[in-house]
């Protein structure tokens, strides 16, 4: 039987016994609206600093319709983050430790200012300007490039003890288990069946950020009140799925057909057009066409661990752009196939060269650089994964630009939340 027939059949049997015997209060809805509404931030480094700015002008949209006190995590049942994603996702989801009206501990413009802030010290190499070529060479392949002491003591001091399960909203967050070669998801949707995966937030953000030949891999270990123990040996999440579009989707879908309840139930593909869904690329360098066959044919290790040209790992581009790429398709072809592509969009520069694509370069200038992209991203037209060859982002006949499509999506949010809060 496959998983919609399952779904189909549980909640079909739900809805029967609802019928003579209404459970809903004993089972809520972990969904209450019309819709199911979902954030998703790729990973990229400094270039966490393009959907940081985008997030900003939804915001704006948002407090333009609710009020000055709306937040990002206010509209969404679920928000997902890979990497720099991770951190993102967590600083708008995780409460703020002043006062008790357990609001966000960021809102989305300030999350623009930490990068500002906080990125040239993140990034921050030893000596990194006078090193010859042999050296970083050498540097390069004798540890990690940064040792990730300024991260992990920021990202405490910011989340502190907050766990996984005190979040505003549901979160997803990937992260890859090296130990195991597998990736490790932290959702909110599986706190009671998996309490080992209750981690702090600030363990998950320094593990999904922990990028390999950038940062030390990370170790942390969790209990649980019955005694039980569970370690992890993280890396950077964007290996497994640096677009965690559809990892978020999945979670949803686990959490509906786990719950017996008579509410939304996801019984035919179609009604998967009821998720409404904002992803958020981190900027590509896909169209610079930076590697060739020839060129990587006589590639060993080093080279394609460290490119000379630019400084970066070519390994990890592949890995990187060969998740957020596929994600996208399916991601496209689905909603295309539903006939929902208007509960679809994503926001995506795959033009980015030179310094802009690079995950770590930190100038002052290139940080305006990026906010600069994020703006003009705003402006352009929709555009959408050209399916036939899921190389381009083509600008979509009769779309607006994603300025208007995200205010309309801000409309979208605001309705959906008005009708919750009138239940």
């Amino acid at each position: 039987m496959s998983e919609d027939s399952q779904i189909c059949s549980a909640s079909d049997s739900d809805h029967n016994n609802n019928n003579n015997n209404d459970n809903s209060s004993n089972n809520p809805s972990p969904f209450p609206g019309n819709l199911v509404t979902v954030l998703s931030i790729d990973g990229g480094g400094v270039r966490g600093l393009i959907p940081a700015t985008i997030l900003a002008f939804l915001e704006s949209k948002l407090q333009e319709l609710d009020g000055a006190d709306a937040r990002i995590a206010d509209y969404f049942d679920v928000i997902a983050g890979t990497s720099t994603g991770g951190l993102i996702t967590a600083m708008l989801a995780a409460p703020s430790k002043d006062g008790g009206d357990r609001r966000p501990l960021f809102s989305a413009k300030e999350i623009v200012d930490f990068f500002v802030d906080n990125c040239p010290k993140i990034f921050r190499r030893k000596n990194a300007g006078i090193l010859n070529p042999v050296l970083k060479l050498i540097s390069a392949v004798a540890g990690p490039k940064y040792d990730g002491e300024y991260l992990r003591s920021k990202i405490r001091e910011l989340l502190g003890d907050t766990k996984l399960s005190e979040t505003l909203t549901n979160v997803v967050i990937p992260a890859f288990d090296i130990k195991f070669l597998q990736p490790t998801i932290f959702s909110s949707f599986e706190m009671k069946s998996e309490p080992l995966k209750d981690a702090m937030l600030s363990d998950i953000c320094i593990g999904t950020s922990a990028v390999p030949t950038y940062f030390p891999a990370h170790y942390f270990a969790t209990e649980d009140a019955a005694g039980g123990r569970r370690e992890f040996n993280l890396v950077d999440g964007c290996v497994a799925a640096n677009n965690p579009t559809l990892a978020a989707m999945s979670q949803v879908t686990k959490a509906i057909s786990l719950r017996k309840a008579d509410f939304f139930p996801i019984c035919r593909p179609t009604d998967y057009g009821k998720f409404l869904v904002i992803s958020l690329g981190a900027g590509s360098n896909k169209q610079e066409k930076r590697y060739s066959a020839k060129e990587s044919g006589r590639w060993g290790v080093l080279a394609w661990l460290y490119d000379k040209n630019t400084m970066a790992t070519p390994i990890l581009d592949v890995f990187r752009e060969a998740s957020a790429n596929m994600v996208d398709v399916h991601a496209a072809v689905l909603f295309q196939a539903l006939h929902s592509q208007d509960n679809y969009l994503r926001i995506q520069d795959d033009t980015l060269v030179g310094n802009v694509a690079s995950i770590d370069a930190s100038t002052k200038q290139n940080l305006a650089n990026l906010m600069e992209i994020g703006n003009n991203l705003l402006k352009k037209r929709v555009s959408r994964v050209d399916l036939e060859n899921g190389c381009t982002y083509e600008p979509c006949a009769g779309e607006g630009t994603n300025e208007e499509v995200l205010a309309s999506f801000a409309q979208r949010l605001s309705d959906e939340r008005r009708l919750r809060n009138s239940k």
